[in-house]
């Protein structure tokens, strides 16, 4: 999502911080869950007023810029690591989801050729959600432009979705796939589904998507559990808890055809992947870089994918499955 450090560049991505590595050993988890981490950091005080009261903070942040952002159809302002050293959350409302160094070239890359031609139904759904306390998890347009053209390329009719948040991605799916298709979505909790599902249904697109409470890696099991759906599906993607996705990746390759496309999204994790060990970071930020080193190398080490990872929003890794 942005840049700038003290010494290093780091760009927030589209997931709670440390919700994501809370989730990890419920195979989905709580959305409640991430609603108690973020109210309780919202009502203590971490941001002080006094530098030298300040502990961990996040790497990125002003608070509730976004909302700005959402009227005038332009990209929040990061900002950079404080001087004296202390450590941010790689995630919050206020940071752009993308791991460009200048903001001033994406929000030329978002004015010039993604805001222009969002869909109304999808420009509505950003909005709505960016007024949210965590709008942040929510994938940004240019990413739901490339995964939506990567589904018409390849005439995708057949998809499953692993963490769904306010549904921004599934209706991206949604109005890409053709009439008949279908969406496995799945989430653990429907609440924040239920906000963007009246504009789902306003788009016309809500018999398309199939919706799945619970944690994920017990519903994908019952979608193996019939082998009429093993190689069934043209397309994945999961945007979920992170220390998972390892999991994730067994069971969709056994979903999803040969030939079809498992995307995994956040895998660059705000830059953190690449910094050196010794990084000032947060506990949970440390934790998901971690989970996301041991991924990256599982995929790339992976004879069953011809893989390639894309560094639009927080870093898409694209699975294509060849045996």
């Amino acid at each position: 999502m942005f840049m700038a450090g003290t010494k290093v560049c780091l760009a927030p991505v589209s997931w709670a911080v440390r919700a994501a590595a809370r989730r990890a050993s419920s195979g989905g988890g709580s959305r409640e869950a991430t609603r108690r981490l973020f109210d309780g950091r919202r009502h203590r005080s971490w941001r002080p007023e006094s530098p030298a009261a300040r502990g961990p903070m996040q790497i990125h942040g002003a608070r509730k810029a976004t909302q700005q952002r959402a009227q005038r159809g332009s990209p929040a302002r990061s900002t950079a690591m404080a001087a004296s050293g202390e450590v941010k959350d790689i995630h919050t409302n206020e940071s752009t989801k993308t791991l460009l160094k200048n903001e001033a070239l994406y929000e030329y890359m978002l004015n010039t050729m993604v805001y222009p031609r969002e869909n109304e139904h999808l420009r509505e759904l950003r909005l709505i959600t960016e007024q949210h306390d965590y709008g942040f998890m929510l994938s940004p347009p240019d990413e739901e432009q490339l995964l939506s053209l990567l589904l018409k390329v390849m005439g995708a009719r057949n998809t499953i979705e692993v963490g769904v948040f306010t549904g921004g991605s599934v209706l991206a799916t949604a109005l890409a796939i053709p009439d008949d298709g279908k969406i496995v979505a799945i989430d653990v909790s429907r609440e924040y589904f239920d906000i963007g599902r009246p504009v789902i249904e306003k788009a016309g697109v809500a018999h398309k998507v199939d919706f799945r409470e619970g944690p994920a890696l017990n519903i994908l099991d019952n979608l193996l559990a019939d082998e009429g759906n093993e190689g069934k599906y043209d397309f994945a993607f999961v945007d979920a808890d992170k220390g998972n996705y390892g999991n994730y990746h067994e069971q969709l390759l056994r979903l999803v055809r040969v030939g079809g496309v498992l995307a995994y999204d956040n895998t660059l994790w705000g830059g953190s992947v690449a910094l050196p060990d010794d990084t000032p970071l947060t506990e949970g930020d440390r934790e998901i870089r971690a989970a996301f080193r041991a991924f990256n190398a599982k995929i790339a080490a992976d004879a069953r994918v011809e893989a390639v990872q894309v560094p639009v929003a927080d870093g898409i890794t694209l699975c294509r499955r060849v045996v």
